[in-house]
């Protein structure tokens, strides 16, 4: 017969999972931007799945440090010393176990979901070469010609022009120390690494402007490595490579 703080604890313990998963029909996004580009929308599971076990895994933790501490207090008074235990083999092989479970598990979904996002296609809509520079950052559009380049400074950040839901390849490069391209809201960075040529493609999903910045210490102005992205319809965007040809910006 188990004891009525054990039954408790037990229906505690699969009360609060249920709560924290059922709360809604749909999984919040935990912040998450969903659905801002293709980026987001490969890697929303991923970061909802890494949520939801760590919830458990905490709620599982805090039950079995509360156990010992609300049940197992000691209720006489005296000098007695607590019986003292060297090891208990079955329960240090399940605290190994499990954590290594859980570690697979997660590098495995993780290493699938990295391997969708940095797929290259074979034949990209558009192209765009990003590069970082000491401080600021500058932007090419092969398609539209060699005078199609933004190239922006501390004081005056550039802004990256990208066309409505048609994929966009970036190929990503440095001229002097590595940096880092990185779009918060579209959730994935790339380094641009000197010497090496880095590529990265996607699709924006959602029409507006969005914050980029270097996510790499890269010196004295890093801070001030900051850029704009424009996400246009592809009749703005062709319209925008024309007047970069004109040389008008």
């Amino acid at each position: 017969m188990l004891p009525k703080s054990f039954k408790a604890l037990r229906a505690l313990a699969l009360i609060i999972p249920v709560i924290l998963l059922t709360g809604c029909s749909k999984v919040s996004e935990l912040g998450f931007p969903e659905g801002v580009s293709s980026v987001n929308d490969i890697s929303l599971s991923l970061w909802q799945g890494a949520w939801i076990a760590a919830g458990v895994v905490g709620v599982i933790t805090l039950i079995l440090i509360l156990w010992p501490a609300v049940f197992h207090r000691g209720k006489k008074t005296g000098p007695e010393f607590p019986k003292q235990t060297q090891y208990n083999v079955p329960v240090e092989i399940v605290y190994t176990i499990i954590p290594f479970i859980i570690v697979a598990v997660l590098f495995y979904f993780t290493a699938t979901k990295e391997n969708q996002i940095v797929a290259k296609s074979t034949a990209p809509v558009h192209e765009i070469s990003v590069v970082g520079i000491q401080w600021s950052w500058q932007f090419a559009y092969p398609e539209a010609g060699p005078r199609a380049v933004v190239t922006g400074t501390p004081a005056n950040p550039p802004t990256l022009v990208v066309p409505l839901g048609e994929r966009v390849r970036y190929v990503i490069t440095s001229n002097d120390v590595v940096h880092g391209f990185w779009i918060p809201a579209f959730m994935i960075q790339m380094q641009n690494l000197p010497g090496v040529t880095n590529y990265l493609e996607f699709t924006a999903n959602k029409l507006g402007q969005y914050p980029g910045r270097c996510n790499i210490l890269c010196g004295r102005a890093h801070s001030q490595m900051l850029f704009t992205v424009n996400v246009v319809t592809p009749a703005e965007y062709k319209l925008y490579l024309e007047t970069l040809t004109g040389g008008q910006a």
